[in-house]
């Protein structure tokens, strides 16, 4: 660990992609490689100086008296760390040597005075374990035949798989700038992770299918735990937002320079948010694909391997998206525009209907919305949007198109942010027990989030925009099911 830790602090702040000698597995002589972009590497670097200092007190050698006084000025050193407090922070993408290291320590210590010193070591340890990452294709291959012993196997590697992935968002929730660790609610979602690690790193090796039952009811219950991670988060985010906000003079809401340039200037944010939920995407994924195939479910029907059917029909999954979106626009505007759809009603593939589901839904329901504002006053019906599925080679592209007045250019990045939002946020009303709203506006994320979840299995998301005339989403699903989960 100690050889880890100096090889990774050396490179910290010039290099990009760290060769860590017996960090990837359990055999010493294996070499793990960890793929990093350079904003990222402030967040780990302080968990890395972390390593750094306890190795340097824990394992070393019995030392000369000059190493002794060496290490006695290094101790003096982090102990000023310790006591040291943030003053202005280090420009993105560089690390402040001095903040980094007082960051981790403080870190360390608050996890500590809340749970025992023996978990966050462990945690601490698991999160420079490299993830492992799967396809859709292997899903559907594994799950084909789910019988007791590929049950078992699946526990086995999930066992061992989930609590390296809880370890790293721990340390990325620790690590965050400008105070957002510090936000309740991300602190209540970085003890969710800490609990289901720990509950994880209790229970015994599977070994029977008795062992593979209660682990399946386990991860059953940590992910209830977990439900509420979007919104916390988000809400947390939010508050952030609001500070900067009254600091730099802007009131919340007004979408004036004040409030969106501080925050769209901090790529760290945005490049935190969008691992963070990635592996969320993966993780719930990985725990519901294994209970749905420990389960029988009657209204899946036999298309289904776990939580992939086999034969879904992107037609049949769209038009049940815009009949829940158009509710939900009845709902607030007392009337909903139409929804014209064009595609192959034979044609199926392999996918996961709800991840499909929710990204259909979030881009009608933008539309619809768009829609119902530009002719909320006008005596003239609205026209319809349109969503049409093409089948390629290699993705199906689904587009959907409206006349919704569009997007101005300088905003148009701005629809990938989190923080971005032209209605009132619902966020501030909830808490950890609140559900997540099901609203048409106001949330932030859904665009985002969308292309997270297309991304997730080797798709994507794009958005065109006619300033004066209506906004073209493109979304792209991945049909081969060949690429690997993208891990953060």
């Amino acid at each position: 660990m100690r050889r880890a830790a100096t090889a990774l602090r050396r490179h910290a702040a010039s290099s990009a992609r760290w060769e860590i000698p017996g960090a990837g597995g359990d055999a010493s002589n294996h070499r793990a490689v960890v793929a990093l972009d350079v904003p990222r590497a402030s967040s780990c670097a302080r968990w890395i100086r972390a390593a750094s200092a306890r190795c340097a007190t824990d394992d070393a050698p019995s030392p000369s008296s000059s190493a002794r006084a060496q290490q006695q000025q290094q101790q003096q050193q982090r102990r000023g760390y310790a006591a040291a407090t943030d003053a202005t922070p280090a420009p993105a993408g560089k690390v402040d040597p001095s903040s980094a290291a007082a960051a981790s320590r403080r870190a360390m210590s608050a996890l500590a005075d809340k749970h025992d010193r023996t978990l966050v070591e462990n945690i601490y340890r698991s999160s420079f374990k490299n993830q492992t990452g799967v396809s859709l294709k292997y899903m559907l291959d594994f799950g084909s035949q789910p019988i007791h012993r590929q049950l078992m196997v699946s526990a086995q590697f999930l066992h061992k798989e989930l609590p390296v992935r809880f370890a790293h968002r721990v340390a990325e929730l620790e690590n965050l700038p400008l105070g957002l660790s510090s936000k309740a609610q991300v602190q209540t979602v970085r003890d969710w992770y800490v609990e289901s690690y720990d509950e994880l790193l209790k229970f015994p090796t599977v070994k029977t299918n008795e062992d593979e039952e209660k682990f399946t009811e386990l991860i059953k219950r940590i992910m209830e735990r977990h439900a509420n991670v979007v919104p916390m988060i988000a809400r947390g985010v939010l508050e952030l937002k609001m500070e900067m906000a009254e600091k730099g003079g802007t009131r919340p809401g007004t979408g004036k320079k004040g409030l969106v340039a501080q925050i769209n200037d901090l790529p760290e944010i945005q490049q935190f948010l969008d691992g963070f939920y990635m592996s969320r995407i993966g993780i719930r994924m990985l725990i519901g694909q294994h209970v749905a195939l420990h389960e029988k479910d009657d209204t899946r029907g036999e298309d289904y391997i776990g939580l992939i059917h086999t034969k879904m029909s992107p037609l049949r999954v769209a038009r049940d998206a815009i009949d829940d979106a158009r509710s939900i626009c009845m709902r607030q505007y007392g009337d909903a525009p139409e929804v014209e759809v064009f595609g192959d009603e034979s044609f199926t593939f392999a996918y996961e209907p709800g991840h499909l589901h929710q990204m259909l839904f979030e881009l009608v329901k933008n539309s619809l919305r768009a829609v119902s504002d530009k002719y909320a006053d006008s005596d003239d019906d609205p026209p319809p949007i349109r969503l049409v599925i093409a089948e390629g080679a290699e993705d199906v592209t689904i587009k959907i198109s409206d006349e919704g007045g569009g997007i101005r250019r300088s905003g148009l990045q701005r629809i990938w942010t989190y923080l971005y939002t032209t209605a009132d946020s619902p966020l501030l009303e909830m808490d950890e027990h609140t559900p997540g709203p099901v609203v048409l506006a106001g949330y932030g994320y859904g665009l985002p989030l969308s292309r997270l979840y297309a991304r997730y299995f080797g798709g994507d998301l794009q958005v065109i925009s006619m300033d004066g005339y209506g906004t073209d989403a493109y979304l792209h699903l991945n049909r081969l099911g060949n690429v690997q989960e993208p891990l953060p």
